[in-house]
Order: C-alpha cells, then sequence, then structure tokens
C-alpha cells in the first residue's frame, strides 16, 4: 500500500467539512452486525522497518531464481511507472466501459490498445481482448471457419506451436465439430514440415496456424507458406510474440497479401511473472473478417459539438444474452492487463520496444555460443531464432534441470515431456534483463554438472547431487 501522509490534523479537517464527527460516524450506514470490532490474535504491533523485515523473509522463503526458463512466459524489464500509473483507481478498478460518458478514459485506453496492436500485428483492426494466447488462438481457429466460405470445419496447425496453445485449441475447437491437424516440425531447422504440410493440404481446410516465433524461438519462413495457404483457399494465422514483431516481419506483411489473423499473447508487454499469470490474448484481422471477432471494438468519433468521443463500437450483444447463439463465448476482457501493456509500449515506444528484442536476442546468442562451448552440450536447430534456442546435453535432462535449480537457477524447459523425440533436449530463455555474469554463471554450473556426470562416482567417490 502507498504511504498514506495525512495527518491527525487533515483528518479533523475532513471530518469537519463533511459534518462527521468521527470516522465511525463517517461510516454509521454500516449495520452493526457487519462490523468487525476489535481484531483480536494479531501479533504485536510492527514499526516500517520491522515489517519490511518480515515480508522480505516471507518473500525470500519461496526462493530467489536466476532464471532462463521462457516458454510462454517472459521476464522482462518493466518500467516502474507502468505500475504506478495502472495502480490508480480510475484504471485499476475500470472493469466493463458500457456507459460510454461515465468510461471516456478506459474507453480512450482500450482503443490506444487496439491501435498499437494493429500497428504491430500489421493487420487493420484489432479487439480490447482476450484471455490469454491459447484462448486467442482457438478463437482465431473459430473465426476462420466461420469465415469458410465452403464450410469447411478442418484446420491445420504447426505441431511447433505452445503445446498448452494446442492444447487449449483442441479442447475448445475440437468440440464443435472441427478437426485440428498438427504437421510436425522439421529436425534440422525446428521449422514446419513443408512435407507434411503440402500432404496435409491434399485435404480441403480453412486455415494454418504458426508461430512467429515458434515454441522453439525458432523463425518461420512465413512469406512462402503465407501465399501456399492462400493457393488452397484457406486463411492464414500467425501466432505473435508482440515484443518480436519489434524486429521481424508482421504477419500483415507475410507474402503476397499478408496473413488474415494474428493473435498471441501480450504478456512480454508489462505484466510480470506471478504464479502462473494474469496473461492477455491479442486477436487482430484483416477487416474482411471484422464481423468474425470476438470481444470488444472500441470506436472514435466526434459529439455534436465537434469533441473527440469513444464508443464500444463493435460488440454482439448474443456474446452475453443468447449465449448457444453467439460468434464467441468470450464477453469480458483483460482491462488491467491492457492497461499495463498499453502504459509499457506508451512508455517505451517504437525505438524502445526495438531495444528490448533487440537485446534479448543478443543475449540469447551470447548464451547459446558459452552453453555449446560446453563439451557434449549442441545446439539443436540451424534455423534463425529470436530470444530461446534449444540444445542437446549428454545426459538426464530432468536432473540436470534439478540440479541447476538447486544452484539457484532456472536452467529451462525439458521438452520431451511435450516433444518425445526431443527428450534430451532444453528450450532456455534469455532476455534483456540477463547480465553477461548471469549467463557466464549458467554456462560454468552446467559445466559443472555435466563435468560430474561423466566422472560419475568412481572418479570422486561421491554421488552425483541429483
Amino acid at each position: 500500500m502507498p504511504f498514506i501522509p495525512h495527518t491527525p490534523e487533515d483528518l479533523s479537517a475532513m471530518l469537519a467539512s463533511v459534518g462527521a464527527a468521527s470516522l465511525d460516524a463517517l461510516f454509521d450506514e454500516i449495520p452493526a452486525e457487519l462490523l468487525s470490532g476489535e481484531l483480536t490474535g494479531l501479533p504485536p504491533a510492527l514499526n516500517e522497518m520491522q515489517v519490511t523485515r518480515l515480508a522480505t523473509e516471507r518473500a525470500e522463503g519461496d526462493g530467489r531464481w536466476l532464471s532462463f526458463l521462457g516458454a510462454g512466459a517472459y521476464e522482462h524489464h518493466i518500467p516502474a511507472a507502468v505500475w504506478q500509473l495502472a495502480g490508480r483507481g480510475e484504471f485499476y478498478t475500470a472493469y466493463t466501459p458500457y456507459q460510454a460518458e461515465a468510461s471516456q478514459g478506459t474507453l480512450q485506453l482500450l482503443y490506444e490498445w487496439q491501435t498499437m496492436m494493429s500497428s504491430l500485428t500489421g493487420m487493420d483492426v484489432s479487439n480490447a481482448s482476450l484471455y490469454d494466447g491459447a484462448s486467442s488462438l482457438s478463437e482465431a481457429l473459430l473465426m476462420a471457419v466461420r469465415a469458410s466460405k465452403k464450410g469447411i470445419r478442418r484446420v491445420l496447425v504447426a505441431a511447433s506451436l505452445n503445446p498448452l496453445y494446442r492444447a487449449a485449441a483442441k479442447a475448445i475447437v475440437g468440440q464443435q465439430g472441427i478437426e485440428v491437424v498438427e504437421i510436425g516440425f522439421d529436425a534440422a531447422t525446428g521449422r514446419i514440415d513443408r512435407a507434411a504440410l503440402e500432404a496435409a493440404g491434399q485435404t480441403p481446410f480453412a486455415a494454418l496456424a504458426i508461430g512467429a516465433p515458434n515454441f522453439f524461438g525458432v523463425l518461420e519462413e512465413p512469406d512462402e507458406i503465407t501465399d501456399w495457404a492462400h493457393g488452397q483457399g484457406a486463411l492464414m494465422i500467425g501466432v505473435c510474440n508482440p515484443l518480436a514483431l519489434a524486429l521481424v516481419t508482421p504477419p500483415g506483411a507475410w507474402g503476397t497479401s499478408g496473413a488474415d489473423i494474428a493473435c498471441g499473447d501480450a504478456q512480454p508487454l508489462g505484466i510480470p511473472l506471478a504464479g502462473g499469470g494474469p496473461y492477455l490474448g491479442i486477436l487482430a484481422c484483416k477487416q474482411a473478417y471484422v464481423r468474425q471477432m470476438p470481444g470488444r471494438i472500441v470506436g472514435r468519433t466526434v459529439d455534436l459539438e465537434g469533441r473527440t468521443g469513444f464508443t464500444l463500437t463493435l460488440q454482439a450483444r448474443e456474446q452475453h444474452i443468447r449465449r448457444s447463439k453467439a460468434t464467441s463465448n468470450i464477453c469480458t476482457n483483460q482491462g488491467l492487463m491492457v492497461t499495463v501493456a498499453t502504459l509499457h509500449m506508451a512508455l517505451l515506444g517504437a525505438e524502445g520496444l526495438k531495444n528490448a528484442a533487440a537485446q534479448s536476442h543478443a543475449n540469447t546468442r551470447a548464451l547459446l555460443d558459452l552453453l555449446t562451448a560446453i563439451p557434449n552440450v549442441k545446439r539443436v536447430f540451424v534455423a534463425p531464432f529470436f530470444h530461446e534456442a534449444v540444445i542437446r546435453i549428454n545426459g538426464n535432462v530432468d536432473e540436470v534441470l534439478r540440479a541447476l535449480r538447486a544452484r539457484g537457477i532456472l536452467g529451462g524447459y525439458g521438452l520431451g515431456r511435450d516433444y518425445p523425440e526431443l527428450a534430451d533436449a532444453i528450450l532456455f530463455c534469455a532476455t534483456e534483463t540477463r547480465t553477461p555474469g548471469d549467463m557466464e554463471s549458467y554456462a560454468e554450473q552446467l559445466g559443472r554438472i555435466l563435468g560430474r556426470r561423466r566422472e560419475g562416482p568412481s572418479c570422486t567417490g561421491l554421488k552425483p547431487r541429483w
């Protein structure tokens, strides 16, 4: 809680101004049976220094980790001003801006979010918003099926997309009589397997979804794939990391005519890692498909006196009151997270986003060089990547990651649980928050762990720590 500077004199002046004799009198409309009375069971009062010490000790009990774990949730620098502004009451408690005349601030912020997302993705229009990247992919696939002029209920999804996104898509889309076909990846590049894609394309499909970058951090070849999908009469969906779009070609510029729908998660834009959420779904599309878009769209207009105003422009009421007939059952938005992401982008600006993305990429390249200098550590995929990469180690991945954790390092994501063919591989990430010392520490500890494993108990007389 922020420091409250009101003195007893300030409090007395306020009470006198409103005509109340005391704070109890000010809140006398609260029924007596709802009042808690004296609080019992509380420990002795602590001063500010003691409270700070206690809170720090409690927080440290959860551990402080040097994290190289990405896989869909990323540790980026968040300027202090982002949450200081987002925590203001007019933003922090704002929910659904149905009453436009009383919600101009919230509506303008949503409008700015839509503008920024349209710019980053290269699309005509964005909504505001969806829950997370997984639900945004599912909604993008449903949009494509609804837009299919031939009534095709089959979609292609790259197996190199986030496994959680794919699982959500199967749970949501698959229950609506739509076939979800996963297309494997090339073992050398990590990109979508073109032969498998063309084979799957022999049967009509409504849409193809690929990553930008994909789950392995690999950058696909979207221009050729987009033109191929359009040639099959299907829509193209780009699943994006919005920070990467500060550097790489946005979906709206893929191929001859651009992708049709862009989706993804805005967690890299000012949203901290916090035990599994919250997240923020991105959904943008070409103007031709705006009527298929779920969620809400805020528009900008002028009133009778020529003053700028904002209002909800497009949102089907069926989302709230006739669920069985709705385009989607998404009937709310991540309003606070939209606020945070919009403030984050506004404070960093285009150049700041580009710098953060470039530094993240540079750090990952530097860490990859350090790790692959360790004996028996190899780079898995040769294609260009953004800020995640995959290494193969000569050892048990789970044991090695546990040993790193025992040294205070979250070394990455073991891919074997989702990709059995990569059971000996680790996906790691280095954002702009990692220093050269951080990366050297990771490489040093990984080298020691793998070296001890090679030596074995007979060489040291001790069992491995794991």
